[in-house]
């Protein structure tokens, strides 16, 4: 699991190829090659992946190379989330640019925004290794936009709809053997869970999500088990970005997990094991805003970033400040 693409006109053009393409491969293949070891790899598009036919743009309204999408799921990424706070920046034709470039990659599962009611409430279960699960993707808004009146379905948004959400999860857990639930909540830049966090992931859990992988604050948040069953990670911040000059949104998290099945005769048991977190950081030529890169801290040197293990001893405390047993590093 990683965080947020969240996707600066300066990132994509650092992208660019001679034949005016694009190859994010530089900025992303350290992570890909850890995202490879995995059965599912998520992670979080933040920015609505239009593509050029609708015109690329950069914050407060972004639309992105869909080729981004492309090179992600070359590394390995075969499971994102899209509903984000920017689903709405260009509207029904954005999410129908990014569903359709989603819907034609094999073996890949995208969850969050839709073209019609019937997507809104379809529930798909999803196999992998013979452990079925269900992954659904919400957000708590659109930066105060609304989708057009007859078609809520655009985008998973859980204000005034967490019954909806609540019921999706209770659904799930009776179709498939996991639940995972991708949720965008929390407050910009802060390194704690909110009130409303903490209350909706205890809501979740009792609704039976195995797997909560929270978003949108653009820094790391704690992990922490819930109730014994369901692991949560409050946020795993930005996993490439250009929001330098703050340090925290350019250090982001990176989760993994084991999902183990045991059947007993007419009994099956899930388990998850081998909890980790991990930090990785967004380098780049910062006054020429180009050479991005998103190197784990493990791989970092002083060279690269001078004072590096100082940052990483202060954001690893952040990974545990809620539960000590969540293992850092391992990757």
């Amino acid at each position: 699991m990683v965080g947020d693409a969240l996707l600066h006109d300066t990132v994509y053009n650092d992208a660019r190829t001679a034949d005016g393409g694009w190859d994010f491969t530089r900025q992303i293949h350290r992570i890909g090659d850890i995202a490879k070891q995995y059965d599912l790899a998520y992670y979080n598009q933040e920015t609505i992946l239009g593509g050029e036919a609708l015109g690329l743009s950069n914050y407060p309204m972004f639309c992105s190379p869909q080729e981004w999408g492309r090179d992600m799921i070359a590394q390995g990424f075969n499971l994102v989330s899209t509903a984000t706070n920017h689903a709405l920046d260009r509207w029904g034709a954005g999410i129908e640019a990014s569903k359709a470039f989603f819907k034609s990659q094999p073996g890949v599962v995208e969850d969050g925004t839709n073209t019609s009611w019937e997507e809104y409430n379809e529930l798909p279960v999803y196999e992998v290794n013979g452990i079925s699960y269900v992954f659904v993707s919400w957000t708590y808004g659109m930066n105060g936009l609304q989708c057009p009146e007859g078609e809520e379905y655009l985008v998973n948004c859980y204000d005034g709809y967490m019954d909806t959400m609540l019921d999706q999860v209770r659904q799930g857990k009776e179709k498939a053997d996991v639940v995972i639930v991708a949720i965008h909540w929390g407050d910009e830049y802060s390194m704690e869970p909110n009130e409303s966090q903490l209350s909706i992931a205890r809501q979740l859990s009792d609704a039976g999500a195995d797997i909560i992988i929270g978003n949108h604050v653009h820094c790391i948040q704690p992990v922490e088990w819930i109730n014994d069953k369901t692991i949560c990670f409050y946020a795993l911040g930005n996993l490439i970005s250009d929001q330098w000059p703050w340090e925290k949104s350019m250090i982001g998290m990176m989760g993994g997990l084991t999902i183990n099945k045991t059947t007993q005769g007419s009994k099956t048991e899930i388990e998850i094991t081998d909890v980790k977190a991990d930090l990785h950081w967004t380098y780049s030529v910062r006054d020429a805003h180009t050479n991005f890169e998103v190197i784990p801290f493990s791989q970092l040197n002083d060279d690269l970033y001078p004072g590096y293990q100082e940052v990483y001893g202060r954001y690893a405390q952040v990974i545990t400040a809620m539960d000590d047993s969540i293992q850092v590093g391992g990757f």
